[in-house]
């Protein structure tokens, strides 16, 4: 807690300035994974993603926060190439996107529980099929060894529409890891899902990203989860970045003790009172 003058205290300064947001934007240790810079995009009227930079360390994971509306979706899908940006840049893994997009698409992967797979084949079959558009080699052997990893084999040859919910996310992990990806992209992956199952998916996405030096960007709504995974926070609100540092850090300069506190006082406007 901060002192003033009469000794007693006083709430942090929350203010982050775009000084000290470009100072973290750049602020990686070795090659960058992901390097946005000064990014924008604009839907009509609507400033989408609004000149936002950051540089995202290679094997590290690093969440991306905000409500509704604030961005997150539209970024990522500029990251894959999916979106063109109206301004600004992008690269990954030292490829500009789109630009040279096929040079690196097969060393990247995204999954999002709200991508549903074609219900009426199965799930190797499923597999099958994205292991070859990822031109994967001995692509039998590494369904299988997905599906031993990840408990598929009771249901890899179900169709893929009779799955429960935790079976579908599971399934839709080893469609984004059919490829050994060095970057990941996860859309809330932990969604409706159980509190065991949730967290069997976290514990292997820590494995993962550590046995392959992965680098993963994870945009989520689970705070407690994000608290657990990512090194480093990055808080959208409106298109803007309105924090970015890591999660002991954020939670100190806004003097909570959870994300979660975080989330809802950039999400309303409001800062909280220095506690005595």
């Amino acid at each position: 807690m901060q002192q003033n003058e009469t000794g007693q205290g006083q709430p942090p300064d929350l203010r982050t300035t775009a000084a000290d947001l470009q100072a973290r934007a750049a602020d990686v240790n070795g090659p960058a994974a992901i390097d946005v810079a000064h990014l924008v995009k604009l839907y009509k009227a609507t400033r989408a993603v609004d000149d936002i930079s950051f540089r995202i360390a290679r094997g590290s994971i690093t969440g991306l926060l905000g409500g509704n509306g604030a961005g997150k979706t539209t970024t990522i899908a500029m990251i894959m190439g999916l979106v063109l940006p109206t301004s600004g840049r992008v690269e990954v893994l030292d490829a500009k996107i789109p630009e040279q997009s096929y040079d690196v698409l097969g060393r990247m992967n995204f999954e999002s529980p709200y991508v549903d797979m074609p219900m009426r084949l199965t799930v190797r079959q499923n597999l099958t099929i994205f292991g070859r558009l990822y031109a994967v080699n001995h692509l039998r052997e590494r369904i299988d060894q997905l599906a031993a990893d990840l408990d598929l084999k009771e249901f890899l040859d179900r169709a893929s529409g009779k799955l429960s919910a935790g079976q579908k996310t599971r399934v839709a992990l080893a469609k984004a890891l059919i490829n050994e990806p060095d970057l990941l992209l996860l859309d809330e992956p932990t969604a409706s899902l159980d509190p065991d199952t949730a967290d069997w998916v976290r514990q292997h996405l820590e494995t993962y990203r550590k046995t392959h030096n992965a680098t993963i960007l994870l945009a989520s709504h689970n705070m407690l989860e994000v608290e657990r995974l990512c090194d480093r926070v990055i808080i959208m609100k409106r298109g803007k970045i309105q924090d970015d540092d890591s999660p002991d850090r954020i939670m100190a300069r806004y003097n909570r003790d959870t994300l979660e506190e975080v989330f809802l006082d950039v999400a309303r406007g409001r800062m909280r009172e220095g506690a005595s």
